[in-house]
């Protein structure tokens, strides 16, 4: 929840702000010791312009400054990877240490189902790492349920869990 006088704002990324998105992205996943610094996925973590040219990538700001980012994958993107034809996902959310608590993840979460319903889409999904404790408990309040059924592993070692909203 947000502190008295703080405002969150979702907004599509800009441009220039690529570069600062894509460290943000980079420092949450390796700071918080979700990915090894050495992995060969923090290049494609850090390539937010290929993120924001085949995804909506979003920003959230805490009084103006730069808190979290996602990027909401509507059907037919190619960074989807469990959404039907008629559902939408979002993919790296990333929030900041000192903005976790305030708000930003659930008004980025928020944002992507805003979308995926005008979209007329019928639900969301996610795929996220199993030790992300405090994520899965906002996606539960949020309504999100789990799906153990499309659980998944992108590579050995890597379990994801799955979770769905209907709207």
């Amino acid at each position: 929840m947000s502190r008295v006088g703080e405002r969150v704002t979702v907004r599509a990324a800009r441009a220039e702000e690529y570069g600062r998105i894509g460290e943000l992205i980079v420092e949450v996943y390796v700071g918080s010791g979700l990915m090894a610094a050495e992995s060969p996925y923090v290049s494609r973590l850090r390539d937010t312009a290929d993120w924001a040219a085949k995804t909506e990538l979003l920003v959230a700001e805490v009084d103006g400054e730069l808190a979290g980012s996602v990027a909401y994958c509507p059907p037919g993107s190619p960074y989807a990877e469990l959404a039907g034809p008629d559902e939408g996902e979002f993919r790296i959310l990333a929030v900041q240490e000192w903005a976790r608590g305030r708000g930003v993840g659930a008004a980025l979460v928020r944002a992507c189902a805003d979308r995926a319903r005008a979209a007329g889409l019928v639900g969301m999904r996610l795929s996220t790492q199993s030790n992300m404790r405090d994520a899965h408990r906002m996606y539960e309040r949020m309504g999100f349920v789990r799906t153990p059924d499309r659980d998944w592993a992108p590579k050995p070692g890597l379990d994801l869990v799955t979770y769905a909203l209907a709207f």
